[in-house]
C-alpha cells in the first residue's frame, strides 16, 4: 500500500484539514501519516479558535512519520506561521526525491485567518523552492504572487508563472472559485503549454474541496503518476466527489 504524509491543521468539524485529508487518502486505499501544525475549532460557518503546536513538535512528528515506513508523497496545508514554515521546509527539504504538494491555506472558508502575514513571506521564501507542485485557487494565486484578483485568465496565468518563478517545479490554477459551466483547473510547467482539466460545476457547498484534491493528486504521486497524470487523477476524484 502507498503512504502519504499529511502535514496540516485538525478541523473539530471534519470538514476540512487532516480529517478530510485522511478521508480521501483512506477512500484510495493510500496509508496516511499525520503531522499536526494547528489544533483549531470550527463549525461549518465559523472559525472560533486557533491553538498553533510548536514547531518543534511538528518537526518530530515529521522526523517519526519518515522512521515509521516508506512514505511515497507529502501534502501540505495548513502552516500558520513562520516558524512552522520553517520547521517543515527543513524537514522537507532533505526529501527533495519525494514529490511535495502545498496546498497553500491562507483564509478557512469559515472564516478567519489560517496562515499570518510573516508565515506567507517565509511560505514564499522558504517553501516553495521545494515544493513538486503548489495548487492555489484564485484568492490563493494572487495573494501568494502579490497581486490583486485575476479577472482573466492571462491575469491568473501570470500570477501562477511568479510562482514558477519563486521555485515551485508545477503550478495547478483552480478554476472552483470561478465562474462557468465547468470548473477548470490550469496545470503550468516551465517551458510547457499550460495543460487544462475540466469538469462540469455542480450546484454543491462542500468545504475542504482543496485538502481533498491535494492529497488526491498526492496518492497518484505516491503511486508514480507524472504531473498530467496525477492532476487528472485528483480532478476525476474531485469529480466524483462532488457529482449529486
Amino acid at each position: 500500500m502507498s503512504a502519504v504524509l499529511v502535514i496540516g491543521g485538525a478541523d473539530s468539524s471534519g470538514g476540512a484539514g487532516i480529517s478530510r485529508d485522511v478521508h480521501t487518502l483512506t477512500r484510495l486505499n493510500v496509508r496516511a501519516l499525520c503531522a499536526v501544525t494547528a489544533v483549531t475549532a470550527q463549525s461549518d460557518t465559523q472559525l472560533s479558535a486557533v491553538h498553533v503546536v510548536p514547531a518543534a513538535l511538528v518537526a518530530a512528528q515529521i522526523e517519526a512519520a519518515f522512521a515509521t515506513c516508506d512514505i511515497g508523497a507529502v501534502k501540505i496545508g495548513m502552516l500558520a506561521n513562520a516558524a512552522t514554515v520553517r520547521a517543515v521546509a527543513e524537514s522537507i527539504g532533505a526529501r527533495a526525491r519525494l514529490p511535495i504538494v502545498l496546498d497553500p491555506v491562507v483564509h478557512a472558508s469559515a472564516g478567519g485567518e489560517l496562515l499570518d502575514a510573516a508565515g506567507l513571506v517565509a511560505l514564499r521564501e522558504l517553501l516553495l523552492p521545494h515544493v513538486t507542485l503548489v495548487t492555489p485557487n484564485l484568492a490563493e494565486a494572487a495573494l501568494l504572487s502579490g497581486e490583486s484578483l485575476a479577472r482573466t485568465a492571462q491575469e491568473l496565468e501570470r500570477q501562477g508563472q511568479r510562482l514558477l518563478a519563486l521555485g515551485a517545479r508545477a503550478v495547478l490554477l483552480k478554476g472552483g472559485h470561478a465562474a462557468g459551466a465547468e470548473a477548470t483547473d490550469v496545470l503550468l510547467q516551465p517551458q510547457c503549454a499550460p495543460q487544462r482539466f475540466s469538469t462540469p460545476r455542480y450546484e454543491v457547498t462542500q468545504r475542504g474541496t482543496g485538502c481533498a484534491l491535494a492529497s488526491a493528486i498526492a496518492a497518484a504521486f505516491a503511486e508514480g503518476a507524472d504531473f498530467a497524470q496525477a492532476c487528472a487523477r485528483g480532478k476525476q476524484y474531485m469529480n466524483q466527489w462532488l457529482r449529486p
